[in-house]
């Protein structure tokens, strides 16, 4: 393996759109979502092990969930656990990442990946983000990964490529222009033309590079997160990042970053990729009854059903009647019966929750 590849695994979010399974408390990259022995993060971690030494591999997590990083993932130092003070989006958690690693290795070629999301062709992924490192290794481009849409899907972004602008002949392209979260209509139209690609959300670049751009897009972040050079990897680390991330914006790397720098190319891949966001994206990847039913609980009884996903306690008898097309969760003290094609108000049914119920509940 390159001893100068590293991996930065983003794993601070909340999951709100899969409450009430993913709560603030225990968020959906700890859970076992799949129902298959290890959680989000688990299957993360070890698929980025085949790619880059172990060592290399940094979790940046909210501190909140410090213990739940090293339970789960005991073979990592507490170097590697990269804690935030406070959730300010993703520009800075990797700048606060690329200064930690340039303090160990200025000539560090770094991959960006969320923590939660479902890759079921690893091999072709393994060969896709080899292939990434390799070129920003060689190139001074910003890569980001762009997965063939299936359908107008409208919650992700999506990338328009120039296809006669690619690299080598291979799938890497210039890109044209970030768009986040369209409208059906406008997502319709991206899908049709060919011309444009999900939005991963995983990046590659090189330390320099990296950096460069935020010199010229984000000074305002980067400048902070320069002061302490010389204090990473230090005891006087944590105190400095607490006093950081109390002045700093809240920003993605995307706005900040991928929207405006010129040098940005996109990576054209399938490897069964999904960012499991929503109950929608469970139901679609996982295994149907004949109702078409996913059903994850062991005294589930359906009667005139269809096109649900049902997640309920083992061992809780839960008879569902007339009900198509529902999203039905039972967790701890929340019970969530929603519509499916309603699923992305889930966030603004947390939020009312919270503010009649209180914290407990989300």
């Amino acid at each position: 393996m390159n001893k100068d590849f590293y991996c930065v695994i983003m794993a601070g979010g909340i999951g709100a759109r899969f409450w009430p399974m993913s709560r603030s408390h225990s968020p959906k990259q700890f859970i076992d979502i799949l129902d298959d022995g290890t959680s989000l993060i688990q299957k993360t971690f070890a698929r980025f092990t085949e790619i880059c030494p172990k060592e290399n591999i940094y979790i940046i997590t909210n501190q909140m969930y410090a213990e739940q990083v090293k339970q789960q993932l005991p073979d990592l130092t507490d170097e590697q656990i990269v804690l935030e003070p406070a959730r300010r989006n993703t520009a800075p958690c990797i700048a606060y990442a690329n200064y930690k690693i340039k303090a160990k290795n200025p000539n560090a070629v770094v991959v960006v990946a969320p923590s939660d999301h479902v890759i079921l062709k690893e091999d072709v992924f393994k060969e896709v983000i080899l292939n990434g490192l390799n070129f920003v290794k060689d190139n001074r481009k910003l890569l980001t990964i762009g997965i063939r849409p299936s359908c107008p899907n409208t919650g992700y972004g999506y990338i328009q490529y120039d296809e006669d602008r690619s690299y080598g002949g291979s799938s890497i392209y210039d890109v044209k222009i970030f768009t986040e979260k369209p409208e059906l209509e406008v997502a319709k139209q991206f899908v049709e033309s060919g011309e444009f690609l999900w939005n991963a959300g995983i990046f590659m670049w090189s330390l320099s590079e990296i950096e460069s751009a935020f010199e010229e897009f984000l000074p305002e972040v980067n400048d902070l997160f320069k002061q302490g050079e010389g204090l990473y990897n230090t005891s006087a680390e944590s105190s400095f990042v607490k006093a950081t991330y109390l002045v700093c914006k809240n920003i993605s790397i995307d706005y900040g970053i991928m929207e405006h720098a010129k040098n940005v190319c996109v990576y054209a891949a399938d490897f069964g990729w999904s960012d499991l966001g929503t109950w929608g994206a469970l139901y679609d990847i996982s295994e149907k009854d004949d109702d078409k039913n996913v059903v994850m609980g062991n005294k589930v009884k359906t009667y005139n059903s269809n096109g649900c996903i049902i997640n309920v306690p083992k061992n809780k008898a839960v008879v569902l009647q007339g009900m198509e097309d529902y999203i039905v969760v039972d967790n701890d003290n929340v019970l969530l019966i929603c519509k499916k094609d309603n699923e992305q108000q889930i966030r603004q049914y947390v939020n009312d929750v919270q503010i009649d119920f209180g914290d407990k509940y989300i």
